[in-house]
């Protein structure tokens, strides 16, 4: 399985690059959240994603999304589907593919059209599903809108992406029935000095980030994202004081291998 991070930032040479938004690229045809896909490389490398899977409907997870469909459209009956929940589904229809915001690519995909820019297909939490030979499965996490993290299985290995959240059981649950899980990708948001902030918005501090790992029973990389660009160094700081084995900070334009 390969699961790459897709930059949202471009820094100083040397430097780490901050994340802004969020996009992970599975393979060649697979996204989960479109943050700033639509942002990166070119349209020819955009057209081979065929399949688009949002967790939730904050800005960072679908800001490109519209640049995105425009990007990889093709003019013909192959498109992109985008797989989301239907509190997703529906922000889409009503406060982005509006004619106001963009224009209603949903409307010109009806069942009518010889060449559909996307396809929309409601999920479940808990039903898996197959793409491009990954096994998807949902599982409610602790956010302030409906959101869903992802159990990605293949044939060799298991990722988890748990996305934004607070302190959360069930995808803990879930991850410990896999036992080929060979990373965790986990959201640090805000620095302990805010964890009121972070409580508030239903996200992680290194101090809680640290109760949710011990939640895991076996052994697996734990990938660090979603730190807030403004308190990157100082949340790092606070993540590298827990001595958890296997930490990473993670890599933006970086294919982790498992």
């Amino acid at each position: 399985m390969r699961v790459l991070l897709i930059p949202s930032s471009v820094g100083h040479a040397g430097e780490e690059q901050n994340q802004y938004l969020t996009s992970y690229l599975l393979g060649d045809s697979v996204a989960v959240d479109v943050g700033c896909l639509g942002f990166y490389a070119d349209p020819i490398l955009q057209s081979k994603v065929k399949h688009i899977i949002i967790t939730h409907t904050h800005i960072d997870h679908i800001a490109s999304l519209p640049i995105f469909v425009e990007n990889a459209y093709e003019g013909k009956a192959d498109c992109v589907t985008i797989h989301a929940g239907p509190e997703v589904l529906d922000c889409l229809r009503r406060d982005v593919f509006n004619d106001r915001v963009w224009p209603d690519f949903v409307a010109m995909s009806g069942p009518e059209a010889k060449a559909p820019f996307l396809k929309l297909r409601e999920i479940e939490p808990h039903r898996p599903f197959v793409l491009e030979g990954l096994r998807f499965t949902p599982v409610p996490v602790s956010h302030l809108v409906p959101t869903l993290g992802f159990l990605v299985e293949d044939d060799r290995s298991a990722v988890l992406i748990v996305s934004d959240t607070g302190p959360t059981e069930e995808i803990w649950r879930r991850a410990n029935a896999a036992p080929r899980l060979a990373a965790v990708f986990l959201e640090a948001a805000f620095p302990n000095e805010l964890a009121w902030l972070a409580d508030a918005s239903k996200h992680l501090c290194p101090a809680t980030f640290g109760v949710e790992v011990r939640k895991l029973k076996h052994r697996a990389d734990i990938i660090a994202v979603h730190i807030k660009a403004r308190w990157r160094d100082q949340i790092i700081a606070e993540l590298d004081a827990l001595e958890i084995p296997n930490l990473q900070i993670g890599r933006f334009g970086v294919t982790y291998e498992y």
